[in-house]
């Protein structure tokens, strides 16, 4: 059934008004936003990661991810082919989104902090993998991250829920205050890159130049630091 212009307008201010009501009245909708992966987080999450084939793979999975903006699916569409290592950092290419904008070539340079850093993280797992694991997980055409069972055995490739899975589970062994999910280090990046240049960040994430999405993920953290009133009076 078609619906006009003007029905579909009046039914998004009424749903507004109603959003507003129950604000006021204390309840809340949803879920709301995912949590916002933070560089604080990295070092937490980092430091609770066991010193195994798994633990390698989770640092390689949460560094990187962060510092593409990563969606579940775009690591777990990764093929090992897909990475490749530079001088100055990795090139990540990503094939996998929901627009022309999300198939990018992402460029991940080194960071100054060896602790939290994704090419170092990315080097030590796929080392790690060559010599524990089969050769075939090391292979072009294998996927970039497998799946890894509780006797370090490689399962497979990983799919976009075990992607998630993994992100929180990792989060909760680490005691952040909120466990991650899967979307949480696409927010993070936009977040902690607030203040740069939007398009770069909006290239480095895929999203369309200027992305109402992109500006709506760029989240205030504390409401102080970047606060419209500071510095007025």
């Amino acid at each position: 059934m078609h619906v006009l212009g003007d029905d579909q307008a009046a039914a998004r201010s009424a749903l507004e008004g109603l959003t507003v009501r129950l604000l006021q009245d204390g309840e809340r909708r949803g879920r709301g936003k995912a949590p916002t992966g933070t560089v604080t987080g990295l070092r937490a999450l980092v430091l609770a990661c066991p010193d195994t084939l798994a633990g390698a793979r989770d640092k390689a999975l949460v560094l990187t991810g962060f510092h593409y903006a990563a969606r579940a699916q775009d690591p777990a569409g990764l093929l090992v082919s897909d990475v490749t290592e530079e001088e100055r950092g990795l090139i990540i290419a990503i094939l996998t989104g929901k627009t022309k904008h999300s198939v990018r070539a992402a460029k991940i340079p080194y960071s100054a902090d060896p602790a939290i850093c994704p090419v170092r993280a990315w080097k030590a797992y796929r080392t790690c993998l060559v010599l524990e694991a089969d050769f075939r997980w090391s292979a072009p055409t294998a996927p970039a991250f497998v799946g890894i069972d509780r006797w370090g055995h490689v399962t497979g490739g990983m799919g976009p829920d075990s992607v998630t899975r993994a992100i929180t589970r990792i989060s909760q062994r680490a005691g952040v205050p909120v466990a991650w999910t899967g979307h949480s280090l696409r927010i993070g990046l936009a977040t902690t890159a607030r203040g740069r240049d939007a398009v770069a960040v909006a290239d480095q994430g895929g999203w369309a130049r200027h992305s109402r999405s992109m500006l709506g993920y760029m989240q205030t953290e504390d409401g102080w630091t970047d606060n419209a009133a500071a510095g007025l009076t």
